[in-house]
């Protein structure tokens, strides 16, 4: 596993990280054994959020043995203060730590979420608040829109970003780009969803995999080249899918990664032609 600084801290994370929604709905017994997977595989960076139905309950007791050697990060989708800080106590429980050391506004998309979250009396205040207790050791956002995030990191010194970089959005949408200009430039450490995703779907009600609601990378050579091309990108680590078959193989992959050439490269551009992104720029 490679290895890559969040920041300027001393702190590395491997280059994929343990999608929390693996475990969700999973036994204990298999949410233990995805676990010791990961971490055999090198992995030390955990993501998880409450919004990931019972995965903070299955993954609490599965990571308790590790939890001194890994980098773990939660997420909230409230945007006031009291929710926030309620959610963030509940999590901390139900995950058996004292700590996370990556608390994040989760899924920031509307110019409400950034009105709210980071106005008075927000989640931004209350999860800046746990930083300097000691439950939070860094602050950051995740994010489905370019312009709230750029808007957003102009407002606070937030130490990430969690956003999709993703090759089919990319080409065809130019989603990505000015997040991660304005986040470089910043010094604001980048992390990637969606990597292994492939297009949209049509019907968000007729998934392929229960666990993904955009239509993912099923082929395992298709996979190599997309998680490739993500992590050729300036970001430190990819979160990849949360189905536990297309996880595992997407770990497997990025075991050897080397950078996408310009002829790899063009094949992802002539794939993503036609195909539907999973996010649009704001229309002006």
């Amino acid at each position: 596993m490679q290895y890559r600084p969040y920041g300027n801290n001393g702190t590395d994370l491997s280059i994929v990280a343990f999608a929390g929604i693996v475990v969700k709905d999973e036994t204990a017994e298999d949410s233990s054994r995805y676990v010791s997977w990961a971490i055999d595989q090198g992995i030390n960076y955990f993501d998880v959020a409450p919004g990931y139905g019972n995965a903070q309950n299955m993954l609490g007791p599965a990571l308790e043995q590790y939890r001194n050697d890994v980098f773990l990060a939660c997420k909230t989708k409230f945007r006031t203060g009291p929710e926030a800080r309620a959610d963030l106590e509940n999590s901390l429980k139900l995950l058996r730590t004292d700590h996370f050391d990556l608390y994040q506004m989760h899924a920031m998309t509307t110019q409400e979420d950034l009105e709210v979250a980071s106005g008075p009396g927000g989640a931004l205040e209350t999860i800046v608040k746990a930083r300097d207790e000691g439950l939070v050791k860094h602050v950051g956002f995740s994010v489905h829109s370019v312009e709230v995030a750029v808007e957003l990191m102009s407002r606070f010194d937030f130490d990430s970003v969690l956003f999709p970089v993703n090759f089919t959005t990319w080409f065809e949408a130019r989603f990505g780009q000015g997040i991660m200009d304005e986040a470089e430039q910043r010094g604001v450490a980048r992390l990637a969803l969606k990597g292994a995703a492939h297009h949209a779907l049509e019907d968000r009600n007729h998934q392929i995999r229960e666990k993904t609601w955009y239509a993912p990378i099923e082929d395992r050579g298709l996979m190599k080249l997309a998680l490739r091309w993500t992590l050729s990108q300036p970001i430190t680590a990819a979160i990849p899918p949360g189905d536990p078959e297309l996880w595992q193989m997407a770990v497997e992959v990025a075991q050897d990664f080397t950078p996408i050439t310009p002829e790899e490269e063009q094949i992802l551009r002539e794939n993503a032609k036609g195909r539907t992104p999973l996010f649009e720029l704001a229309q002006t």
